[in-house]
């Protein structure tokens, strides 16, 4: 797949990199990641949604234009497949495409004797470390007390992972332009425990009486954290960068994937 889209690009006079970890999987010699994103004017991530996010994660530092093709089984995020690639790369050299911003999170788990910082494109999921219990969390907003949730977890969504784990546990759709995020609870043991849209400029606190617990971020990175730690979540300050065909429409992509309207 790669010599076939490599050859696309070149056919247009496009110059053709690969990161060196997908390279090594198929017998290429690629180039590091960060030297990737400091040469190249846009990266391409070709499978599912979790091929994309994972290459949207790893370049935000540089602010990389993104293009998905979707060579996966859902793919909410991609609006191309292979084969509307070729027809696509022309447009591409000339400018017609769009640029999305879509918001990201940033988190800081801050334990007693250091602080993990990371980021996340999707979702940001505060869970049990076991099947066989359920979990206590205590959360703040902007510091003030806000809410008790006792059950499986919580999810903290961007308007974009809204359609991921959040949409399965019953929380909202969010138009993917929003600075908003989602607060929705998972399997909680109160009937009065529901979702929560918040301003993007709000800071929630999540806190543990637990010995230990789970942070799990886009379903790709696991962290652990407990009684005595503090996690931070707000909307970062740099956006993830989508590349899109011209006529790209949100509302298509849910009724497409979600099967709305039939």
């Amino acid at each position: 797949m790669f010599y076939q889209v490599k050859a696309l690009f070149e056919t247009h006079g496009v110059e053709v990199f690969i990161d060196h970890i997908s390279g090594g999987m198929i017998g290429v010699l690629g180039q590091k990641f960060d030297i990737l994103c400091q040469n190249c004017d846009m990266l391409l991530a070709i499978g599912g949604d979790g091929t994309l996010i994972s290459t949207v994660r790893r370049s935000c530092a540089y602010k990389m234009p993104v293009l998905g093709v979707h060579a996966g089984k859902l793919g909410f995020l991609a609006d191309l497949d292979l084969s509307g690639l070729e027809a696509f790369i022309p447009k591409l050299i000339d400018g017609e495409y769009r640029i999305e911003e879509r918001s990201m999170l940033e988190a800081s788990i801050m334990s007693c004797d250091k602080t993990t910082r990371l980021i996340a494109f999707n979702d940001i999921v505060l869970t049990r470390p076991s099947i066989a219990k359920m979990i206590h969390l205590q959360t703040k907003v902007d510091g003030k007390a806000f809410n008790t949730y006792f059950g499986d977890g919580v999810i903290i969504s961007t308007p974009t992972g809204s359609t991921a784990y959040n949409l399965s546990a019953g929380g909202p759709v969010l138009f993917p332009h929003t600075q908003v995020f989602a607060l929705t609870p998972i399997s909680p043991h109160s009937l009065t425990q529901r979702p929560v849209v918040l301003p993007g400029h709000f800071e929630i606190e999540v806190s543990t009486s637990e010995q230990s617990a789970l942070v799990i971020v886009d379903g790709q990175d696991l962290y652990e954290f407990g009684e005595g730690d503090r996690i931070l979540i707000k909307l970062a300050e740099t956006s993830a960068r989508l590349v899109h065909t011209p006529d790209f429409n949100y509302f298509d992509v849910l009724k497409g994937k979600l099967g709305w309207g039939e």
